[in-house]
Order: structure tokens, then C-alpha cells, then sequence
């Protein structure tokens, strides 16, 4: 597993291990759980205009200033610092325990990876990660190409979703994890998008990430909420439009 999947990965199943020891401490034991609510089957592929608007974004520095700031995200939500790139530290060593973490099938673990991760040979890419309260995170991504490559970069993350819409893991330490995934209701973000949910399963906890995927000019952006709950499609929406219209240079200050 590449290590920025592996990253991405381990966050949600680090995230979701806290998740059910908390609630175990609180209540004493695990509930039966529930019976799962079918997931919505995964819409038509969506085909990006063409030609594609505007133009791409060849310098990471731009891009990184028009993801999503403090001010555009909800209230109790703060930056996650990269330990390297933004605290200068070295990078985190290999250590002797196994890391146990994976996907299967294998090819499952780009779901949601970063879109540059899934689709190389981007011209400029940056992310952006929030942490807010009761487990809950802000993940943005966004990649930009040249030519027609965001288009091939959206059809891309489309595969992922329909190749992997239930799979199984484990986390680092070798905990079976369970994943459902299908489409949610979202108007159209930027130029074209999809979206979709995806369900984390473990021990019987459960966090889940809606995602949105848009492709705005020759920039692909994935925007991901990951709650116990799911995202209120009101707030999310309204996000996912500023996400966009800073992407495309609207209240960047570019």
C-alpha cells in the first residue's frame, strides 16, 4: 500500500478504533448491531465537458491556496498540520511492528485516496485536513492536468467507485474492517461530479465518509466528510460550491 493510501487509510481506522473504545467505556459493551440500511446503487457514469473550461493549474503553491481556509469550514474545526511539510520535522521512521493494514482486494485501497495518488501525472496537487469534534474530519484534495487529463482523472475515481462497492480490511494492528459504498443525492458541483458514501465498519462501530468529486476547469477535487452520522446535505453542499468556486480563483485572492 502506497504510503499516502496507507496514511489516509490508517486515519479513518485509527479514527474508528477510538470511536469504539470510547463507546465501550461509556457503556460497558458492544450493542448488537443493527441490521444495515442498503446503500443507494452508484448513478450512471458522469462524463466531464469537453473541451474542458479554463485552463490548468501548474504551480502547487497556487493550488494550495485555494483549498478550503479555517473561515470556510465549520466552527470547531482546526488545520491538521503535515508533520513535514508545515512542523519541518523528519519524516516518521519504519518501526519493528508489523504494520498489518490492507485492503481485498487491493486495488479497493484508492477509494477515496487523493486524486493525484490515483491519477499520476498531475501538472500542480495539493490537500488540506481538518479535525473537528466527535471524531468528525475535513479532507480536501485537488489535482490539476494538462490537456484532457482531468477528464481521464474523473473517469479514474469513477473506477474506484464502481469496483469496490463492498470490501474488507484490516488496520494496522490486523482488525477486520468492512466497507460499503454507493451513491448519495448531490446537485452538480463545479462543471461535472458524482458523489458517493462510503461506510467504515469495525467491531461494530461505524464512521461515515461522503465524498464529492468535481471536476472544475482542468482541476479534479474531492471533497470528504467522514462523521459518525453522515453530513447534513444542506452544509455540505454550500461547502462543496465554495471548495469550487476557490479552486476556479473566486474569493482566493488569485
Amino acid at each position: 500500500m502506497d504510503d499516502t493510501v496507507r496514511r489516509r487509510h490508517t486515519i479513518w481506522t485509527t479514527t474508528l478504533s477510538t470511536v469504539a473504545i470510547t463507546v465501550l467505556a461509556a457503556c460497558g459493551a458492544a450493542e448488537d448491531t443493527p441490521d444495515e440500511a442498503p446503500l443507494a446503487d452508484l448513478e450512471p457514469r458522469v462524463v466531464a465537458p469537453q473541451p474542458l473550461n479554463g485552463s490548468p493549474i501548474t504551480d502547487s503553491t497556487v493550488l494550495s491556496a485555494r483549498m478550503l481556509l479555517v473561515a470556510d469550514v465549520p466552527d470547531g474545526f482546526a488545520v491538521i498540520p503535515d508533520p513535514v511539510r508545515d512542523l519541518g520535522l523528519d519524516p516518521a521512521p519504519d518501526y519493528d511492528a508489523q504494520d498489518r493494514s490492507g485492503t481485498d482486494p487491493q486495488s479497493c485501497a484508492d477509494v477515496l485516496a487523493t486524486v493525484a495518488q490515483q491519477s499520476p501525472g498531475a501538472s500542480a496537487d495539493a490537500e488540506v485536513r481538518y479535525s473537528g469534534p466527535e471524531f468528525s474530519s475535513i479532507d480536501e484534495d485537488a489535482a490539476s492536468y494538462a490537456d484532457s487529463g482531468a477528464a481521464a482523472a474523473f473517469d479514474e475515481v469513477q473506477n474506484a467507485f464502481a469496483q469496490c462497492t463492498e470490501y474488507t480490511g484490516t488496520d494496522a494492528d490486523g482488525v477486520g474492517v468492512k466497507y460499503r459504498l454507493g451513491a448519495r443525492e448531490q446537485e452538480t458541483i463545479g462543471d461535472a461530479s458524482t458523489s458517493v458514501r462510503l461506510e467504515t465498519t469495525s467491531e461494530g462501530y461505524t464512521l461515515v465518509a461522503d465524498a464529492v468529486v468535481a471536476v472544475v476547469d482542468h482541476t479534479v477535487v474531492q471533497l470528504v466528510v467522514t462523521s459518525q452520522e453522515g453530513v447534513d446535505p444542506a452544509s455540505f453542499t454550500a461547502l462543496a460550491k465554495t471548495a469550487a468556486d476557490r479552486i476556479r480563483g473566486n474569493d482566493a485572492g488569485v
